[in-house]
C-alpha cells in the first residue's frame, strides 16, 4: 500500500528536457522519411518540412500552455477533461495516447531488428525479445538514467546528421547561388506534392507531445516544461529544414526516394567507416524512439491510474527506482506481443490518424477553456505562457484540415 503514495522523482531540468524532446522527434522518423518526402515534394522538400513545422508549432503552443495549467502525467487526458468536462472522453483520450506509444514502440522495435539483420545474423524472435527486455529495464531503472540514455543517443543522432550534411557533395556557396530553385511556383500540381510531402514530414515531428507526460518528474515544471516544448519544436524545425536543403542539393530527389537509408546517401563518398557509422546511428535512432515511447506510455498509464481512470496497480511507484515499474512492465509486454505476432503497417497508419485527432482535441480544449474564461472574466494568470484564443483554434483547425486532406487523397487513389 505504501508504494501507491510514493511520488515520482523530480530530477529533470530544462537542458535535459529539451534534449529529450528533440530526441523524440529527431530519430528514426526523419532518417527514414527524408527520402519519401523528397519523392513527393521533389526540390521543395524543405518547404514541406517548413509547412509541417508550422503545423507542429501551433499545436506545441497549446501543449505548452496546458502543461503549465495542468502539470500532471497523462496530460492529454487531463486537457480534454478540463476543456470538454467529459471524464469518459478524457479516459478514451488517455488510452489512445497509450495506444499510439505502444504501436509506435512496436513498429520501431521491428524496424530496428530488421535493420540489425542486414549485418548481424540474429533470429527475428530472439532479437525482439532481447530488445524489448533491454528497453523495459532502462525505462524502469529510473527517469534520470532513462533521460540520460535518451540524451546521449540524441547527441549522437544530431551529430551524425550534422556530419552527413557537412560532408555532402555540395557547399553553402552553391546553395546560396541556387536559392531560387527552392522557391515553389504558383502551380497546383507542385503544391499538391508539397502538401503530400508535408503530411509525411509531419510524422517526423511527432514526439513533442510526449514531454507533457513527464510533468511530475520535471523541476520547476510550470516554467520549465512550456519552454522545453517550444524550444524543442523550433530547434527540430530549423534542423530539418537545413538538413533537407543540403540533402536535396547534394543528391537527386529520385536517389533519396529510392534509398532505404537516405541519410547514408550523403556519406557514400566517404568510405566504409562513414557508411557503417551511419548504419549504427540508424540502429540507435530506432532504440531511442522505442525507449521514449515506453517511458511516455507508462507515465500516461500511471497518470490515468492516479485519476481513477485505469487499474490502481498501474499507479504504483517502486520505492527504490521511484518509477512506475508495473506500468512499464505492462506496456512492454503489449509491445512485445505486437512486435512478435501482429502486422503493424495498418495499425501504424491508424495511430498516425489518432495522433492528429488527439492534437485537434487538445487544441480545441484550450480554446474552450479560454472561451469560458472570457465569458466569466475570470482569467488564469498563473505561471507559464498564455496565448491568444485564436492560437489553439488555428492549431485545431490545421489538424482537421490535414486529416481531411489525407482522407481525400486516400479516397481518390
Amino acid at each position: 500500500m505504501q508504494t501507491e503514495t510514493i511520488p515520482l522523482k523530480r530530477s529533470v531540468t530544462l537542458p535535459f528536457l529539451v534534449m529529450y524532446g528533440v530526441g523524440t522527434m529527431i530519430g528514426a522518423g526523419f532518417y527514414a522519411l527524408l527520402g519519401k518526402v523528397a519523392g513527393e515534394a521533389l526540390m521543395y522538400a524543405p518547404i514541406a518540412f517548413l509547412c509541417s513545422g508550422v503545423l507542429a508549432l501551433f499545436s506545441s503552443f497549446s501543449f505548452a500552455e496546458l502543461s503549465s495549467r495542468y502539470p500532471v502525467s497523462a496530460g492529454e487526458a487531463q486537457y480534454i477533461r478540463s476543456g470538454f468536462n467529459n471524464k469518459s472522453l478524457a479516459t478514451v483520450t488517455g488510452w489512445l495516447v497509450i495506444l499510439t506509444g505502444i504501436v509506435s514502440a512496436a513498429t520501431l522495435t521491428v524496424a530496428t531488428i530488421g535493420f540489425l539483420q542486414v549485418n548481424v545474423a540474429i533470429p527475428h524472435t530472439l532479437g525482439i525479445i532481447l530488445l524489448v527486455i533491454a528497453m523495459a529495464t532502462v525505462a524502469a531503472w529510473g527517469i534520470g538514467q532513462s533521460v540520460a540514455v535518451v540524451t546521449i543517443i540524441t547527441i549522437i543522432e544530431v551529430s551524425a546528421l550534422i556530419y552527413a550534411a557537412s560532408v555532402a557533395d555540395t557547399s553553402i556557396g552553391e546553395i546560396a547561388d541556387n536559392w531560387q530553385a527552392f522557391i515553389p511556383p504558383a502551380d497546383a500540381k507542385v503544391w499538391l506534392g508539397i502538401f503530400s510531402g508535408a503530411f509525411l514530414a509531419f510524422y517526423a515531428f511527432i514526439g513533442f507531445e510526449d514531454m507533457v507526460n513527464m510533468a511530475e518528474e520535471v523541476k520547476n515544471v510550470r516554467s520549465t516544461l512550456p519552454k522545453a516544448i517550444i524550444i524543442s519544436v523550433v530547434v527540430t524545425s530549423i534542423f530539418y529544414i537545413l538538413v533537407s536543403i543540403i540533402a536535396i542539393s547534394a543528391v537527386t530527389p529520385a536517389q533519396l526516394e529510392n534509398s532505404k537509408a537516405p541519410i547514408v546517401e550523403l556519406v557514400k563518398g566517404q568510405g566504409w567507416t562513414a557508411t557503417t557509422g551511419l548504419w549504427i546511428v540508424s540502429l540507435l535512432t530506432g532504440l531511442n524512439g522505442a525507449l521514449v515511447q515506453i517511458i511516455m506510455a507508462s507515465r500516461v498509464a500511471y497518470g490515468l491510474a492516479n485519476s481513477e481512470q485505469a487499474p490502481r496497480w498501474l499507479g504504483k511507484v517502486h520505492p527504490a527506482t521511484r518509477t512506475p515499474v508495473l506500468a512499464t512492465v505492462f506496456i512492454s509486454a503489449i509491445i512485445l506481443a505486437l512486435a512478435l505476432y501482429f502486422p503493424l503497417t495498418t495499425l501504424a497508419k491508424l495511430t498516425s490518424t489518432i495522433i492528429l485527432l488527439i492534437f485537434a482535441g487538445v487544441n480545441f480544449s484550450l480554446w474552450r477553456i479560454k472561451k469560458r474564461e472570457q465569458i466569466s472574466q475570470n482569467f488564469d494568470q498563473g505561471e507559464g505562457p498564455r496565448y491568444p484564443r485564436w492560437v489553439p483554434f488555428v492549431g485545431g483547425s490545421l489538424c482537421l484540415l490535414v486529416l481531411l486532406f489525407q482522407t481525400t487523397i486516400l479516397l481518390s487513389t
